[in-house]
């Protein structure tokens, strides 16, 4: 190991250790496999496996967790989305307020209606979108606006609830990163009229496979989604009838044994991250490198623990070199992605997004990481950005 600003035991720590990964869910499936293989085996001997007893159980222990009156589960987090904007009535000609700073899916689905995403700047501290360039963004063609929860921490939905109300556009929240984070007191997934949650088998709460939730306040909403996700029938009143025309998103039985067997260690898995990123924090403090920010009303989930410097491609190269994972979320802004040329964005339109995209970069932070990995990918960190800036 070359250029190592911290103790050298630590450095030799470095050299002794196997890679050390930016995700590792076999440590997870360790700690929780004989109730996970007991709630699979039911499922399985039960014969269930679409939508029944399982799903119902976890849309109505979701819905308690987030504090909704509703949860609808779906086949993932992109149809939770696609779904939440059909159940709206968006479509061809509608326009719908978003950040270029997200996941795909999140301005996808929007596409696939035939709808056109209008791209806003976010937020630089917490890569929210921007509620003033919302309301600045909204036109008699807007339908909907939608705020994505970036990295674990909720988007100022008090700021943009004060856009969106007074013009009577539905807020739509992507919370598929945030599962447990909270703003002004209310948890993730319940601060818009309808929120999109992800179990993709990365995120804080995921299953073994695709799987994904709407919730809502409303119940005309929440049923219209129930018949959207089974091909526009209503079971409850009469099958093959179909009023409306939906899609084939309907959740797993065995998803959802999964994810109920997880949500009871979700909180403590949420602290454990927490307490990662306060090590992180404090042994970044002294250093080039900017920790993330948190709002004052907000919790952090940290389902992931984003760092942000300068020469983000020259540090990520030293980590590959030394075995620690890393990954970059998002380097290219949605805005600037080919399939959206013909929405006639440059570069420069969204500064704080493309900054963003060229200097974030994620670190080691799932629940099972140990102190002394920490300590190695915090080495290779400090010993990176501290010979730039001798360099420099």
């Amino acid at each position: 190991m070359d250029d190592c600003a911290l103790r050298p035991s630590q450095c030799a720590l470095l050299e002794r250790l196997l890679a050390i990964p930016l995700l590792d869910l076999k440590r997870e499936y360790h700690e929780i496999r004989s109730d996970v293989d007991a709630a699979i085996a039911e499922v399985v001997a039960a014969q269930a496996f679409v939508l029944g007893p399982k799903v119902e159980a976890l849309e109505g222990r979701i819905a308690a967790f987030c504090g909704t009156r509703r949860a609808v589960g779906v086949a993932s987090g992109t149809d939770a989305l696609l779904l939440a904007l059909m159940a709206l009535g968006i479509g061809p000609g509608d326009e719908v307020v978003t950040t270029p700073f997200t996941f795909f899916a999140t301005a996808g689905g929007v596409a696939r209606l035939g709808a056109r995403s209008v791209f806003v700047d976010i937020d630089p501290d917490t890569y929210a979108i921007d509620p003033s360039a919302v309301a600045g963004a909204i036109t008699d063609r807007t339908r909907a606006v939608i705020a994505v929860d970036l990295y674990g921490q909720c988007a100022d939905f008090a700021a943009l609830r004060a856009v969106t109300e007074s013009r009577g556009i539905p807020l739509i929240e992507d919370a598929a990163q945030a599962f447990g984070a909270e703003r002004a007191g209310r948890r993730a997934g319940a601060l818009g009229d309808l929120g999109c949650l992800s179990f993709y088998p990365t995120k804080n709460l995921g299953a073994y496979g695709d799987a994904g939730m709407i919730l809502a306040d409303d119940d005309a909403l929440a049923d219209r989604l129930v018949r959207l996700r089974e091909h526009g029938e209503s079971r409850a009143v009469r099958r093959y009838v179909h009023p409306i025309v939906g899609a084939n998103s309907r959740l797993d039985a065995i998803q959802a044994a999964v994810l109920l067997v997880k949500l009871g260690h979700v909180e403590a898995w949420n602290r454990r991250r927490a307490d990662l990123a306060a090590r992180y924090d404090s042994a970044f403090a002294e250093t080039p490198v900017v920790t993330p920010r948190i709002a004052p009303d907000a919790t952090h989930v940290y389902h992931q623990y984003v760092i942000r410097v300068a020469d983000r491609d020259r540090l990520r190269e030293r980590l590959n070199r030394d075995e620690v994972g890393s990954a970059i979320f998002y380097p290219i802004p949605l805005h600037q992605q080919p399939c959206f040329a013909d929405l006639g964005y440059a570069e420069g339109d969204m500064p704080e997004a493309e900054r963003a995209a060229r200097e974030v970069l994620s670190l080691p932070v799932f629940p099972h990481l140990t102190e002394a990995e920490q300590d190695c990918v915090i080495a290779a960190v400090r010993s990176e950005v501290g010979a730039a800036e001798v360099r420099g």
